[in-house]
């Protein structure tokens, strides 16, 4: 891969012109081992730097931001006293001026020369991010080539947003440490920045040069006011007279293979879309989207069922629940509006399911949503079966499209446990409720989403009119109290039945 660059290069190449202000102050005092005070002489001399980290604030499409970023010509980019409490400082500022913050790492990991101290300098520095993160503040990632040990297994791995430089070394142990320790080299192709994409380590993989236009769109989600667009209410969608549909209709239209999802539905009628990858502990499930976008002026984080990738890849499995999760906790952290997207045929049902737990993973996200302090819209896009669809429904305002619904399982299925077969699948779905207008009447929804008369036949008019609600929903919210809102989610749930 062509060489990574330097530090200075890459702030250079992600600011704006002339918008660079060092923070940075001079470093003083020299080590007393004179080996080691050679080799920082060397390193400055070299590098024009005094130190392994370059910090300050400059400026990305005119927004202002914080900017950690290592050099790793500096002693391969590693982390001793100096360079940590720079670290903590530069991030400190950004927290106390709630500032977004971009950290590029490049580094070994921890400085030999200064051994168990340097190492608990991990600590501090982790412990600084985490009260960044708890203030509400953005945390972006760009993971240079090459990133290991301690910076990776710190400040590395805690972004909101993680993006990593293609064909980089990525490992907590580098391959030279492996090698001595283990007498064999590591197995190639592992410790790479687009294998960590796969397994759902890292969202995206991109050059330097992208990384800018990326961190714009991130930004415009991640940094948006809290309490609303300041702009004027957003133009409300009239509420139509619909058409008494049969349930069993409805479901079988909500099948069709060209109804738009998820995907269309973000690529057509959604802002600043940021796709997030996998869970950031391994895992991924095609059959669920999150990602960070704005419908109209409002931002949110987005948790999609995909029924498409569902339906080549498998069902909805713990993994795509786990990576649900990592949504819900990044609109806690920050306080973004969540979206929810159901359309599922159902959760998997497998041995991997099983032993994966599966059962766990759908109590913790009905758990982590009923009580998210964020605002919460669910959308019923398509097909809702099962404890996959609920997984994703508790939510402040809940949506449904007309040919959507919601079921304890496929009709097919609770007609095969009441009468041994599927043939009165249709007569299920109607006895139990399942279409939109009974949803609503149930107070299970709030608002239908019209259909004319089916969104396969009218996609980009019924997505236009999904985003305009959307927008308006997520608005609404955004102004209400926050004590009072939740309260009035429990409330709507413990009641739910009741009356």
């Amino acid at each position: 891969m062509a060489e990574s660059p330097g530090a200075l290069a890459l702030i250079e190449a992600v600011l704006d012109p002339g918008s660079w202000l060092s923070w940075d102050v001079p470093i003083e005092g020299e080590p007393a081992d004179p080996s080691y005070a050679a080799s920082l002489a060397k390193a400055r001399d070299r590098t024009g730097l005094d130190e392994a980290v370059v910090t300050g604030e400059g400026r990305i499409h005119g927004r202002r931001v914080a900017v950690l970023a290592c050099e790793f010509g500096f002693l391969a980019g590693s982390i001793g006293v100096q360079a940590a409490e720079r670290l903590v400082r530069a991030v400190e500022r950004a927290t106390d001026q709630r500032l977004p913050l971009l950290a590029s790492p490049t580094s070994g990991g921890t400085r030999m020369q200064e051994g168990t101290l340097a190492f608990l300098q991990m600590v501090k520095i982790t412990a600084a991010i985490g009260r960044h993160k708890a203030a509400g503040n953005p945390y972006l990632v760009y993971l240079r080539n090459p990133t290991t040990g301690g910076v990776l297994a710190s400040w590395g791995s805690l972004g909101h947003v993680t993006v990593a430089e293609p064909g980089a070394l990525i490992g907590f142990l580098g391959p030279r440490v492996y090698q001595a320790l283990y007498g064999a080299e590591f197995p190639p192709g592992v410790q790479t920045a687009e294998n960590l994409y796969e397994h759902g380590l890292v969202d995206a993989v991109a050059a330097p040069d992208q990384i800018a236009e990326l961190a714009n769109r991130a930004l415009n989600v991640l940094a948006a006011p809290r309490e609303g667009p300041s702009s004027d209410e957003p133009p409300d969608v009239p509420l139509e007279e619909l058409a008494d549909v049969p349930a069993w209709e409805s479901v079988t239209r909500s099948r069709r293979a060209d109804r738009p999802g998820v995907r269309q539905l973000l690529r057509h009628a959604a802002r600043d879309v940021v796709p997030l990858h996998g869970t950031g502990a391994g895992e991924t499930d095609s059959g669920l989207l999150l990602a960070l976008a704005r419908f109209g002026h409002a931002p949110c984080v987005v948790l999609g069922q995909d029924r498409k990738r569902q339906s080549e890849g498998g069902r909805l499995g713990p993994a795509g629940l786990r990576e649900a999760r990592r949504g819900m906790k990044l609109a806690d952290e920050l306080k973004l509006p969540l979206v929810t997207i159901i359309d599922t045929a159902g959760a998997a049902l497998s041995v991997e399911a099983e032993e994966g737990g599966l059962a766990g993973e759908i109590a913790r996200s009905l758990a982590d949503l009923v009580l998210l302090d964020a605002p919460t819209v669910c959308l019923l896009l398509g097909e809702g079966a099962g404890g996959g669809a609920l997984a994703l429904l508790p939510a402040d305002r809940v949506l449904c499209a007309q040919h959507a619904w919601l079921s304890p399982l496929p009709p097919e299925g609770a007609s095969a446990i009441l009468y041994r077969n599927t043939e009165r699948a249709g007569e299920m779905a109607q006895r139990q409720g399942v279409r939109s207008l009974d949803l609503l009447e149930a107070g299970i929804v709030d608002r239908i989403v019209a259909e004319h008369p089916d969104a396969a036949d009218e996609p980009d008019a019924y997505l236009q009119r999904v985003a305009r609600i959307l927008e308006r929903e997520l608005t609404g919210l955004m102004r209400r109290d926050p004590a009072t809102r939740l309260a009035a989610r429990l409330q709507r749930y413990r009641a739910l039945g009741l009356s």
